[in-house]
């Protein structure tokens, strides 16, 4: 027997040891797989990965479904240090894996993908070598796949083609992949986001199908590819599209901040085209464009941002202005390192779309220091008939920003010109409410279990929040539009209110004539009438149902064709079982029943048919943070 088979031999010796002496399942041995491949954990992320516990869903970074199987990794950005077993493939039934902004190295090992499950990966911004591993056809539900920012190296693997059912993003850029780009890459549907930039790739883009809707962002910092859409022509002169830029249908780039690519030294000028020029679409929608876009893209390609080509001090409070020109570019917050440039540059991905406008992930790499990719979101909003000047937009903007709540989405810049309103916010990076409630996995469980310690956790949030916005200015303001999808999770489940501000902006942004109306809350019967603070607490009301229920507010098959409130309302009146309508994933928790019925109570005082007999969302928060878990 070698060396090296003497190691696996104990290696399996000690794990089949591991499962006699210790109570804990089969999931929590592989993740102490995890935890024993960790050198560096300078903040104790690992510390409560223990073997005594019979399950690891109590565990930071950890979550499990009802049958105490581990669904979910998140522990981004934790600084830990080390490499990703391949034990961890064994976990059959993991949907998240999240180790995105640590210190990984070693190739990713190829076992990973075993988790066939898998419906997101994020690895990105880590220091893993080596090829991308060919099995990751294998994981046929997958939605995401980031591994930007690492030193993987090797051709672009052809086995990701056969995703077939992947419709969602794929982001290998900054890393060291070689060859040519495969011809089969143009058959991904038109909902894949893309990204292939800053590597080493050669030769000509293949013009097929996907590939030419595409926009130069994706493609960008690969010095030695050519072809359309990129400046570079190829050598040989039969390679290049004469005709490229001539086609007057010749689709935008989708879901992108950045413009052509050119030399670095006048690179600004060129990736602010599509920000300014507004060539931002959602992804998989494919918009028509004309030679009048490129013309427009080069009236803003003059290589510099303003006058001075540097920040200047704002007027008011601590702000920091870039004036183009054609726009103005400012930083509410002093300490907020980002500029006009590092925006630009920055990749993006579209993660929601409404009537107020496009919301997008955006990965501005290195920034203000940080070694890792700082993430923020950028809203755009919608283009309306309606002109307005700048102070009345940067006023509406000012009050936006003042509102500052530890539940609430902080509001960092923004960016107005004509053509382009944009207001840039920290990015919350565990979705929506509305995701965790009601999104499935390949076989019907719920992405993101809620225990109901955590429901509670932030339904006290979002009632503090809202009861902060109400009461921070005499002017009594309102949210207008809040429903689960505008609630946004961190990795501690930390609830943020999202949208504050834009019903404000809307008026401003859209037409003169009423054409925008305002999102009041779900089955508002008062829809149509002057939005004000009790239609924020009917709201409320509706999303604390929505917590407690599991089911989607709107009316349906799913609610017997009855609005939620009203479902809600005729159970209690009626006196029928809880178990009717509460959730299914909670009656497991017995201990709670008391606290769920106070909590029903308090949903149906805010939904009142009567406004004035709704409670004031501060009375609301108080009575939802007497609810005790014992």
């Amino acid at each position: 027997m070698d060396f090296l088979q003497f190691l696996l031999f104990f290696f399996f010796f000690f794990l089949t040891f591991i499962s006699f002496c210790s109570s804990l399942n089969s999931d929590g041995i592989s993740l102490l797989a995890l935890k024993a491949a960790v050198s560096v954990d300078p903040t104790d992320s690992l510390a409560n990965w223990v073997d005594s516990d019979a399950a690891p869903c109590h565990w930071a970074g950890i979550s499990c479904n009802s049958e105490q199987l581990v669904t979910g990794i998140f522990l981004p950005n934790k600084s830990l240090t080390g490499y990703i077993p391949s034990e961890l493939g064994a976990i059959t039934s993991l949907r998240h894996l999240s180790l995105a902004g640590n210190n990984f190295s070693k190739p990713i090992p190829d076992r990973l993908f075993n988790a066939a499950g898998l419906l997101s990966v994020d690895l990105s911004h880590n220091s893993l070598t080596g090829p991308m591993p060919e099995n990751v056809n294998s994981l046929g539900s997958l939605k995401l796949l980031d591994l930007s920012s690492n030193l993987l190296n090797g051709s672009l693997p052809e086995s990701v083609i056969n995703l077939t059912r992947f419709a969602g993003t794929l982001n290998l850029s900054h890393n060291r992949f070689t060859g040519e780009i495969p011809a089969s890459y143009g058959r991904f549907p038109a909902t894949v986001s893309l990204d292939l930039g800053y590597n080493n790739l050669t030769g000509k883009i293949p013009e097929v199908s996907y590939l030419i809707n595409q926009g130069p962002t994706m493609f960008a910092g690969n010095p030695f590819l050519c072809g359309f859409p990129l400046q570079t022509q190829c050598s040989d002169p039969e390679a290049q599209n004469l005709n490229v830029l001539s086609d007057p249908n010749r689709p935008k780039d989708p879901g992108s901040f950045t413009g052509l690519s050119g030399k670095e030294k006048s690179g600004l000028g060129r990736v602010t085209v599509p920000l300014v020029a507004g060539v931002l679409v959602v992804i998989g929608v494919i918009i028509s464009v004309s030679v009048w876009v490129y013309r427009k893209k080069w009236r803003f390609s003059g290589g510099k941002i303003g006058e001075k080509g540097k920040l200047e001090k704002g007027e008011v409070g601590e702000e920091e202005k870039v004036e183009g020109q054609d726009g103005k570019f400012v930083v509410m917050d002093e300490g907020f390192g980002l500029e006009l440039e590092d925006l630009l540059r920055a990749s993006a991905y579209v993660v929601g779309k409404g009537s107020n406008g496009i919301v997008y992930k955006v990965v501005v790499g290195r920034w203000a220091g940080m070694a890792a990719g700082a993430v923020v979101a950028v809203r755009r909003l919608s283009d309306g008939e309606g002109k307005w000047k700048v102070k009345e937009f940067e006023a509406e903007v000012q009050t936006i920003w003042k509102v500052k709540h530890s539940n609430i989405v902080r509001l960092r810049a923004y960016y107005y010109s004509d053509d382009e309103k944009l207001l840039v916010s920290d990015f919350i990076s565990n979705g929506s409410l509305y995701s965790a409630l009601h999104d499935k996995d390949g076989i019907g469980n719920p992405v993101l279990p809620l225990s109901w310690a955590s429901r509670l956790k932030i339904a006290q949030g979002t009632a503090r929040g809202l009861a902060h916005i109400h009461e921070c200015s005499p002017r009594k303001y309102v949210h207008g539009s809040l429903r689960s999808s505008r609630i946004l999770l961190n990795a501690d489940l930390e609830p943020f209110i999202s949208g504050f501000g834009i019903n404000r902006l809307m008026p401003l942004v859209g037409s003169k004539n009423g054409s925008q109306k305002h999102n009041v809350a779900p089955n508002a019967p008062f829809s149509g009438q002057k939005v004000t603070q009790k239609c924020d607490v009917y709201s409320f009301g509706i999303v604390l149902m929505e917590v407690l229920t599991g089911r989607v507010p709107d009316s349906g098959d799913s609610n017997d064709g009855k609005g939620l409130e009203g479902v809600v309302r005729k159970a209690f009146r009626e006196r029928r079982m809880l178990s009717e309508i509460i959730d299914p994933k909670l009656l497991e928790e017995v201990q709670a029943k008391k606290q769920v019925v106070a909590a029903f109570h308090i949903a149906l005082n805010c939904t009142e048919l009567d406004p004035e007999a709704r409670p004031k969302m501060r009375m609301v928060s108080e009575s939802l943070d007497r609810i005790k878990l014992h």
